[in-house]
């Protein structure tokens, strides 16, 4: 994906958007730019509640650098991010060749083999720049740690708490005895693991997961869950608030049903943020991005909305 300036940006999405006023902000936009001095930090903290992006997954570009998911969502004014750790491996040194590949299995050996000796003296400047950007990492995605080794989820947990993370979240397993393995060592660190479910995906599942380590926790995404389920996902989030590290957001219908813009489907995406919101719960509201970009569009521009869409019902 191409970076965006500020004020292209602006005009992308903004002039897409009712009820904002245009003129005021890309002037604001346009003198920033035109300024020696830094842009202001992105807030995109609600009544309370931290939206966020599951980044670079949102960008759909996997190898997408470090500084440059930064600066897109320094453009969408967003102030929390769940990142993966690619870019971060990329920046401490990982051969780019060996992220996502089509040769995952083989590569597995040589990222493992990688990690072995990975420094992680260098992760306080990635974290700095965010930070220092106005954008916290939260929520860091360890993607495979059921195939890790004991080695590796270490590493995967000092990773995640050297970039301020309060949570690590990958996919979840339904094996008991790997969910008890990631778990333990989620009980040894002290760090939530919140367990990301899909369709597929039911409150059982998370239930166990629950009672096999105190720091199991789960990431809901609540457009799978209602597709799936076919169930409102607010009764779940009210009984176990206090294991859910954050929820994704999306909009999909019932039954398996396809997603679609924010406000379309049948997913209570404003009614879960005003729960988060009533409650003052420590749970992120995460975008993740899915739907197909409607050929008169782009993605920066369909991201800027379910951003207004999520900013809107928390007002």
């Amino acid at each position: 994906m191409l970076p965006f300036n500020r004020r292209t940006f602006a005009k992308l999405s903004l002039a897409a958007l009712p009820g904002i006023a245009l003129l005021p902000l890309l002037s604001q936009l346009e003198a920033a730019e035109n300024s020696d001095k830094a842009p202001p930090n992105p807030n995109s903290k609600v009544a309370g509640v931290q939206l966020g992006l599951n980044v670079p997954y949102s960008f759909a570009d996997s190898k997408m650098s470090g500084d440059l998911i930064l600066k897109n969502c320094v453009a969408l004014g967003l102030g929390a991010v769940e990142l993966r750790t690619q870019p971060v491996e990329v920046f401490l040194g990982l051969p780019l060749e060996l992220v996502n590949s089509k040769k995952e299995a083989e590569n597995a050996d040589k990222v493992r083999q990688w990690r072995k000796s990975a420094s992680l003296h260098r992760v306080a400047e990635f974290r700095k720049k965010y930070e220092t950007a106005g954008v916290l990492i939260e929520i860091v995605k360890v993607d495979g740690m059921f195939q890790m080794n004991d080695d590796e989820l270490d590493y995967a947990f000092a990773l995640a708490k050297a970039l301020g993370g309060r949570a690590i979240s990958t996919e979840i397993s339904h094996q008991k005895e790997e969910l008890k393995r990631v778990g333990a060592f989620a009980d040894k660190n002290q760090f939530m693991v919140g367990y990301h479910g899909h369709s597929t995906t039911t409150p059982e599942h998370w239930e166990t997961a629950f009672s096999l380590a105190k720091y199991n926790g789960a990431n809901v995404d609540i457009g799978h869950f209602i597709a799936g389920n076919n169930i409102s996902p607010v009764g779940f989030i009210k009984q176990h608030h206090e294991r859910i590290t954050h929820v994704h957001l999306k909009d999909r219908k019932l039954h398996d049903g396809p997603n679609v813009p924010f406000g379309e489907g049948d997913t209570p995406i404003a009614e879960v943020l005003r729960l988060i919101r009533d409650n003052k719960w420590n749970i992120q509201g995460t975008i993740e991005f899915e739907y197909k970009v409607p050929a008169n569009s782009d993605r920066m521009t369909e991201i800027a909305r379910a951003i207004k869409y999520c900013r809107d019902a928390l007002v």
